[in-house]
């Protein structure tokens, strides 16, 4: 992917990902740096321009991931998980189908398996409670 910065008295006005349009003053071709991540740990944070470099350097931060963080990311896709069945069993009541119908064993499973791993992430302490899930 291509970027492209403006700048104009010295500051950054647009990033595109798209070619500028043609007789648009102060574009430069730009690239991102992006410095490694300890994985599922740190995370990208605000960027910053470096507009005396050519190409412009878009140079991003790292964020340190709190414990509640990574916890907040696990329990959200627990629960991200837990609501797509549900939304399909509740399909199956709305659908042309008649012989499907909402198994609410189904959901009780899903419900079971969610409470469990909210259980677990909230049990975590530390950085490597939360590997071992």
């Amino acid at each position: 992917m291509s970027l492209y910065v403006q700048v104009k008295n010295g500051e950054v006005k647009q990033v595109w990902d798209t070619t500028p349009p043609e007789g648009e003053a102060g574009w430069s071709s730009a690239v991102e740096v992006r410095p490694d991540l300890v994985a599922n740990r740190q995370a990208y944070a605000n960027h910053t321009f470096d507009i005396t470099t050519d190409p412009i350097q878009i140079i991003y931060g790292v964020h340190d991931l709190t414990v509640d963080e990574r916890k907040g990311t696990l329990i959200g896709q627990a629960a991200a998980t837990y609501e797509n069945v549900v939304r399909i069993e509740m399909r199956k009541e709305i659908d042309e189908f008649p012989s499907t119908q909402y198994d609410p064993a189904v959901v009780a499973a899903a419900q079971d398996v969610y409470e469990a791993r909210v259980t677990a992430v909230n049990a975590a302490t530390t950085h490597e409670d939360i590997d071992a899930l």
